[in-house]
């Protein structure tokens, strides 16, 4: 998806992810994401930094989610670049993910998208609803890859027009 994105903007764009890794990794000076997201933010210049939660991150660890979303959001300001808040989807209805939450697909769309709105509120950071996108889509159009909560190639480049889109109009203002 990053280089989806890059293709999308034209420009640079660089990640710091791993699979299951949280907002927390980016904060942590001992973990090797801490440290390379520290370094960027510290050494180079960015336009802006865009951020994403785990997928239930920010209902299983919600007071987290949001000490972490103001921390990386003061550093991402401070290195003058405006943040961005990757606003994700529910796990594909009726998955086991899903069932293992104890939640219906309804309620996890609901509690990401309050939670990501909120964020962004709360620290004057741009949203790329991208849940939402999904969420409408799903029972249209196939969206998850075979694990049930990943994207599929489709949701991935509609991740991707989304982020951009989000980012294209922020720059017209």
């Amino acid at each position: 998806m990053p280089k989806m994105l890059q293709e999308i903007l034209g420009a640079e764009v660089r990640h710091h992810t791993r699979g299951g890794a949280d907002l927390a990794a980016q904060l942590d000076p001992e973990d090797e994401l801490g440290i390379a997201t520290a370094n960027a933010l510290r050494n180079e210049t960015w336009d802006y930094v865009v951020l994403q939660e785990k997928s239930d991150g920010p209902i299983l660890a919600r007071t987290d989610f949001f000490q972490n979303i103001k921390a990386l959001c003061k550093q991402i300001r401070a290195n003058g670049a405006v943040p961005v808040l990757y606003a994700t989807w529910p796990f594909q209805k009726e998955s086991l993910r899903l069932r293992e939450l104890g939640i219906s697909y309804e309620e996890m769309y609901d509690k990401l998208h309050k939670a990501y709105e909120q964020a962004a509120e709360e620290n004057d950071a741009l949203m790329a609803d991208v849940g939402t996108q999904i969420y409408q889509l799903s029972e249209k159009q196939a969206l998850y890859d075979v694990d049930g909560f990943h994207p599929n190639q489709t949701a991935s480049e509609i991740a991707a027009k989304i982020i951009a889109q989000t980012i294209k109009q922020h720059e017209q203002i």
